[in-house]
């Protein structure tokens, strides 16, 4: 306890219940939370740092997804939708990112009791309490957040709230192309020649790969969806080559599984590993980058691999290699995070990649959400962490159950369902001979 703890401190709990909730991020697990506070009559504020709502998915627009358009609907925001006179796209069908956001999100984003409430172009900087650092805890939890914005302007405020849900996700914060998992060595060099995940490969970006050679660094479900971009691409422009880098012996979450209810994605994983067998995708496999440098005609990575220091060389890289929580803003929040995966604690046994890869996730809410800064929630993807199995629909019970408990209705709050499709895709050996997800 501080000298400060020592003193009284008054808090105006009148004030701190008619502020907003401020939510994190405009896009589907962030609105969906601002559906669900529509139902509960709660007041709300929605910030997202990009000039439009759902800025990340449109990144990747052109991506289609694993799920149908069934398992990508929140129940609340369909019920605010249908009441405008809103029809569903056909439940069985994947769309792209850029059909989710046309098709849902955005008008989603349009409901007039949601709409009033979202501001784009403002950036969330850092959460406190007012007047109150972490380390500071008398009459922590009754008094107001402090979030932190700059807006569209340049200007910088801080905005009061009564409670704080991050939905931002992580796209914004890749994983470093280093096996070390810190910033490359020569990142600076090569900086020009290395893309984000997910580039459009065929259509926006493809003056950038057509006759060239491209490296996809990363062993998930991205990097197969660039890779075989860059196949088609490949057949349709001479010159142009592709390998795939990994670090382990084998890209385990994209192996085809006849198990696994998402059939795009089983078709993933199929269509890869076809590719690899023609020979239009070459593998590198075992290879622990170290080091990036520029030479005369490209690039090079310099890594580990069986044992010896070794060189790749390449005309452009595709850094795949999964993403991770920004947890810089959240410095003043006392968090409770797990040591390996950066997810809540009590969420983590249930996703950590070293336990098990596949996306078949028992049911949680706001206990395994919870953390000692009481009304502060991580949801969505960035509640999974450096995880890299995240499906909507999970997201989307995250945010019911969390408002509900906002609201005072723990009953509804700690009765969480979740119906995720099977998959068989899964990287853990059990022997007794059943899966890992089971």
């Amino acid at each position: 306890m501080t000298l400060l703890d020592l003193t009284p401190r008054v808090v105006d709990t009148d004030r701190v219940s008619a502020l907003p909730v401020v939510i994190i991020g405009a896009g589907p697990i962030g609105l969906a939370a601002a559906a669900n506070l529509v139902e509960r009559g709660i007041d709300f504020v929605v910030f997202e740092a990009g000039d439009e709502i759902a800025s990340s998915v449109r990144s990747w627009g052109h991506t289609r997804l694993f799920s149908p358009w069934k398992h990508l609907v929140d129940p609340a925001s369909r019920r605010l939708l249908e009441a405008d006179g809103w029809e569903s796209p056909d439940p069985e069908r994947a769309p792209t990112g850029a059909e989710l956001v046309e098709k849902y999100v955005a008008p989603l984003a349009e409901v007039e009791a949601i709409a009033s409430r979202v501001r784009t172009g403002v950036e969330v900087l850092g959460v406190t309490r007012e007047g109150m650092d972490r380390t500071r805890t008398r009459a922590r939890a009754a008094t107001p957040f402090a979030v932190r914005i700059r807006t569209e302007d340049g200007d910088i405020e801080d905005v009061a709230a009564r409670a704080v849900i991050d939905a931002s996700g992580t796209y914004r914060t890749p994983n470093s192309l280093s096996s070390s998992g810190l910033e490359l060595l020569g990142m600076s060099e090569i900086a020009d020649a290395v893309t984000a995940a997910l580039p459009d490969v065929l259509g926006r970006d493809r003056v950038l790969f057509a006759g060239r050679h491209t490296t996809v660094v990363g062993a998930g479900h991205s990097a197969a969806n660039t890779l075989l971009g860059l196949a088609e691409l490949a057949r349709q422009e001479p010159g142009t080559t592709v390998t795939w880098l990994i670090r382990n012996a084998q890209a385990v979450r994209v192996s085809s599984s006849a198990d696994d209810e998402l059939a795009d994605r089983a078709r993933l994983g199929s269509r890869v590993d076809q590719a690899v067998a023609d020979g239009r995708i070459a593998v590198l496999d075992g290879f622990e980058i170290i080091r990036g440098r520029r030479v005369a005609d490209g690039v090079e990575l310099v890594g580990h691999r069986r044992g010896e220091v070794v060189a790749h060389r390449a005309d452009v890289v595709v850094n795949a290699t999964g993403f991770r929580p920004n947890l810089d803003m959240l410095r003043e929040i006392r968090l409770e995070l797990d040591d390996i995966v950066e997810a809540p604690k009590r969420l983590a046994p249930l996703i950590d990649p070293n336990v098990h890869s596949c996306g078949t996730v028992e049911p949680h809410g706001f206990r395994e959400l919870t953390h000692p800064e009481q009304g502060f929630f991580i949801v969505g993807m960035k509640s999974y962490g450096r995880a890299p199995t995240f499906l909507l629909a999970t997201g989307y019970e995250q945010v019911r159950s969390v408002t509900a408990w906002l609201a005072g209705d723990t009953a509804s709050a700690a009765q969480v369902e979740l119906v995720l499709p099977a998959t068989g895709v899964c990287s853990t050996d059990v022997s007794d001979g059943g899966g890992c997800c089971s």
